[in-house]
C-alpha cells in the first residue's frame, strides 16, 4: 500500500508554523535506512523582487493550508516511489534571509528524491493558500499569490 512503508507513514510532516523553521527537522524527519537519496528544498526571503528593494514579508494561510499541504504531500506520494515527504511552511512577519519554507522527499534513488522534490515546491507554491504580502523600501507593498 502505497503511503506506508511498513508501520511508518511515508508522509512525515506537512504543517503551517508561526515559529522559525528547521532545516534539521526536516531532513531528519524522511531520513530512512531504505533512502539513497535525499532532496531538500530551502526556500528563503530574498530582498528584492523584480527590481525592488524588499524590506521584509508577511505570509499569511486560509486555515485548511495545512490540510492542502497534506493533499499535495499525497499526490507526490501516488506519483513517485517516495520512502518518505516532509513540508513545513511558516507563517506570520519573516525577514530577509529567514526560511519561509522546508520541504525534503526521500526515495530509493537520488534522480526520483530530486524530481518529487521539484513537483512538491511547484504543486505546493500552486495550490496551497498560502499568501506573501511584500513591504518594499520606497514605501509600497504587494501581495502575491492571492486569487
Amino acid at each position: 500500500m502505497r503511503g506506508y512503508l511498513g508501520s511508518v507513514t511515508v508522509i512525515r510532516l506537512a504543517e503551517v508554523r508561526e515559529t522559525p523553521l528547521s532545516v534539521d527537522e526536516v531532513h531528519d524527519a524522511v531520513a530512512d535506512p531504505s533512502a539513497g537519496g535525499i532532496a531538500l528544498f530551502t526556500g528563503a526571503v530574498r530582498n528584492h523582487d523584480h527590481g525592488r528593494e524588499v524590506r521584509y514579508l508577511s505570509y499569511s494561510a486560509h486555515p485548511s493550508a495545512a490540510a492542502e499541504m497534506r493533499g499535495v504531500c499525497e499526490k507526490i506520494v501516488a506519483g513517485f516511489d517516495v520512502t518518505a515527504i516532509a513540508a513545513v511552511h511558516r507563517v506570520g512577519d519573516l525577514a530577509i534571509g529567514d526560511l519561509a519554507v522546508v520541504l525534503a522527499v526521500s526515495c530509493p534513488h537520488r534522480a526520483e528524491a530530486f524530481d518529487a522534490c521539484r513537483e512538491l515546491i511547484d504543486m505546493l507554491k500552486a495550490s496551497v493558500p498560502i499568501w506573501k504580502h511584500q513591504r518594499f523600501d520606497d514605501g509600497t507593498a504587494e501581495w502575491v499569490g492571492t486569487p
